[in-house]
């Protein structure tokens, strides 16, 4: 394998370079690549790009576990024995409530998920309705993941507004059967497909740590390219006893920086999200993620405990970078600070007890019940 010239790859990208799928694995495993120069290669297109600017994304879990569908990673699969708050769909005033948190708390994206293979006809209509509502109220951007979609369900919710379709990728072709059965990766790629046609922004991103050789990583980020996609949220696998796919694999935070700044550097102008996992695996290397990602998850995950909002917005300011809002970072903090101090039960954030994740509760499923 040839040496690299780490300090050329931001130039080249910006020039509109393809890297190679060699080169991108040379990001991900050569020991002779370092990992500080590679961050500031991916930074200074992050920089191109997006400035220090930091978008900040809320998930409203919005109808939890029943699922039918197989994928050996989420906790709201048909063969998971995770523990889970189940319950249906919120009701209209309960998501509206949520996404008027989310605006409070800095929220420049709002993002809706709905377990389930995908929606019916009826289900997709009352999606729309929320959608209209929700951007009435709100100057949120809104995403929606929803499951398979066709172009008539895709053209419902476009001409309702909707900025963002969530369909991730998760892992490439030739491994997605090792991790789903029941439904394809060509039924994802259709529905991504559906989206664009309709003019709705695509959201499509991965899991890393699922027994994925680097390739696979390579061979995602050359499909969102090609796909175009706007956004992509970088995953790194949880660990949930109970269910199939428990133990993530080779995610040392050196490792993920590396994954974190090859989908920058093949995805330029793309928003690149740290996703699942953020502070669980990067661990005290967490704040170099924002310097490719310029986008993360507020408040947790679908099941998963995260770290508090003022930690995390503390994190941005020390890092130099401001978040998309109408609200200040520092305003932020103060106001989270004061609703801990008067609420106990909310003063402590538990991100992994053994090794292991830790089950969101009820009361931080459902907020505003």
């Amino acid at each position: 394998m040839d040496a690299l010239n780490v300090s050329l790859l931001a130039a080249r990208v910006l020039d509109g370079e393809e890297l190679s799928d060699d080169v991108c694995e040379q990001l991900l495993l050569d020991p002779q690549v370092d990992l500080l120069p590679l961050l500031n290669e991916a930074y200074t297109v992050r920089k191109a790009n997006w400035g220090n600017q930091v978008h900040v994304h809320i998930l409203n879990n919005a109808a939890n576990g029943k699922c039918p569908e197989d994928c050996s990673y989420c906790t709201q699969a048909k063969n998971s024995d995770v523990n889970i708050e189940e319950y249906p769909m919120k009701s209209r005033d309960e998501i509206l409530a949520e996404a008027k948190l989310a605006y409070e708390n800095g929220a420049f994206r709002y993002c809706m998920v709905f377990s389930g293979r995908g929606p019916s006809t009826a289900r997709t209509a009352e999606l729309a309705s929320l959608v209209r509502d929700v951007k009435a109220l709100y100057p949120l951007e809104v995403c929606v993941s929803a499951g398979l979609l066709d172009d008539d369900k895709a053209a419902v919710l476009a001409a309702a507004g909707l900025d963002r379709l969530n369909h991730n990728l998760n892992t490439s072709e030739e491994h997605y059967a090792e991790i789903c059965t029941t439904h394809t990766y060509q039924d994802r790629i259709n529905t991504l497909r559906a989206a664009k046609r309709n003019g709705i922004e695509m959201c499509s991103g991965l899991i890393a740590g699922m027994g994925e050789p680097a390739s696979d990583l390579v061979e995602i980020a050359k499909t969102l390219r090609e796909l175009e996609a706007e956004s992509i949220p970088v995953n790194f696998l949880l660990p949930f006893e109970g269910n199939e796919l428990v133990t993530p694999q080779g995610l040392s935070p050196q490792y993920c920086l590396r994954v974190l700044s090859m989908f920058r550097l093949t995805n330029p102008t793309a928003e690149v999200r740290i996703a699942a996992g953020r502070e669980f695996h990067l661990r005290s290397m967490e704040v170099l993620g924002l310097y490719a990602a310029n986008s993360l998850f507020l408040d947790g995950y679908l099941n998963a405990k995260g770290e508090t909002a003022n930690r995390t917005y503390q994190m941005i300011i020390d890092a130099g970078f401001e978040i998309v809002s109408d609200f200040s970072a520092e305003q932020l903090i103060v106001e989270a600070d004061a609703h801990r101090s008067s609420s106990p039960a909310q003063q402590e954030s538990a991100v992994a007890v053994r090794g292991k994740s830790v089950i969101k509760t009820i009361t931080e499923l459902r907020p505003s019940l």
